[in-house]
């Protein structure tokens, strides 16, 4: 899943406010080898002011009308092609007129916290991403403790598995991102890589959203989100190696090669 910002105060300093760009940059990730792209208009950020929804939409509508029209090719048998388009957004409006919009993914930052999501999804047969977080978007959780944060995990997940279900979404339809550096410290984002593996028993797939995260810089003492990419790598290898299938980065290349690797040395 390459991941695509439409904002210019992007942690990472990957972003643009610019359409052509973002449309360009879009067919870069297909290119090399992205089976998602993963549009967003805001940052996640709790230290930046929150868009509202108008500006949100404005921001991604014209890479979601536009991405059909990328001109590219697999980049290999095995990419997912055409690429699957995914909208990065809490809000249910700018979901809907995503979806409404052709996109085949909602990667919600929103923890699920009602079915509305989840209703949206299923009506437009699309897939819905549960990411784990506590309380609202762009609101700092960093004093947030958890006894045990796997169990924190597995409780949250039933629980929004069962909200989804009973909305009327397929189980087939649902992710699980165990939500790397959202209300967690960097003992609990350790401990996630230890022992992911402790969500399979869901059956559903886990994506790692961990490139250039927070934490690779706390732990390599590494400050420019740019120069954590080994980092990432490390962590993508091992969260494959646990169970994970389905990684949100940006340096698309990077992580490809690391898999095939990975996937050619056995495991």
């Amino acid at each position: 899943m390459g991941i695509l910002n439409i904002n210019d105060d992007s942690f990472s300093g990957d972003g643009r406010l610019d359409a052509g760009w973002a449309l360009g940059r879009a067919a870069e990730l297909v290119a090399a080898g992205a089976d998602i792209v993963d549009v967003g208009g805001e940052s996640a950020r709790t230290n930046r002011a929150a868009v509202n929804e108008d500006e949100e939409w404005m921001r991604i509508a014209p890479v979601l009308r536009g991405f059909r029209e990328i001109r590219a090719a697999p980049r290999d048998p095995e990419q997912v092609f055409p690429p699957l388009l995914s909208v990065n957004t809490w809000r249910t409006r700018v979901a809907e007129r995503a979806l409404d919009a052709g996109c085949d993914l909602l990667n919600d930052m929103g923890a699920l916290p009602t079915d509305a999501h989840a209703r949206l999804c299923a009506a437009h047969g699309a897939a819905l991403l549960v990411m784990h977080s506590r309380g609202e978007p762009k609101v700092p959780q960093t004093h947030v403790r958890y006894p045990d944060v796997m169990d924190e995990l597995e409780s949250f997940f039933a629980s929004r598995i069962a909200l989804a279900l009973a909305a009327g979404l397929p189980r087939e339809a649902i992710i699980l991102d165990p939500g790397i550096d959202f209300a967690k410290q960097t003992g609990d984002n350790l401990r996630i890589f230890r022992d992911l593996s402790r969500l399979l028993h869901f059956g559903r797939p886990i994506l790692l959203p961990v490139s250039r995260k927070g934490m690779i810089g706390r732990v390599l003492g590494i400050e420019n989100p740019a120069d954590r990419d080994a980092g990432t790598v490390a962590c993508i290898v091992a969260g494959a190696l646990r169970g994970a299938s389905v990684f949100r980065v940006h340096n698309v290349p990077a992580a490809r090669l690391a898999l095939r690797t990975l996937e050619a040395v056995g495991h």
